[in-house]
């Protein structure tokens, strides 16, 4: 086969493969999800029985109140900011808007990927 002919073949290829991710992803909804923003390691039973910030809390080892709590473990030991919602926790891909609402209840907008139990965040914005 010609290089001219491995290259038409080649692009082919690649629009068709960006073609199925495009249609995969426009099928995804934008759905609203309500919940904590936590830190995966409180929300994970990391060091944390209850799924909560409720031991850190109470020793007073992070600080005085959840948003600080999740905010220490992010920054000082190796944490991210998820969405806890009930007996669910989802990763968020936005950190900088997470941090914002760090121990808040709020309500994310955006898309969810199921494999992952990742949210691909439109918005977040506190709960009323």
């Amino acid at each position: 086969m010609s290089v001219g002919k491995k290259t038409i073949v080649m692009g082919a290829i690649a629009l068709l493969l960006a073609m199925a991710a495009f249609s995969h992803a426009a099928d995804e909804q934008v759905r609203t999800f309500r919940g904590e923003i936590a830190d995966n390691q409180c929300a994970l039973n990391i060091h944390s029985l209850t799924h909560s910030h409720q031991e850190m809390l109470k020793s007073k080892s992070m600080g005085g109140d959840s948003a600080s709590c999740a905010q220490y473990c992010v920054r000082y030991l190796g944490g991210s900011f998820v969405l806890s919602s009930k007996k669910e926790v989802y990763r968020l891909d936005d950190q900088a808007s997470a941090e914002k609402f760090a121990g808040k209840r709020v309500k994310v907008s955006g898309t969810l990927d199921g494999k992952t139990k990742t949210l691909h965040v439109t918005k977040i914005e506190a709960e009323e």
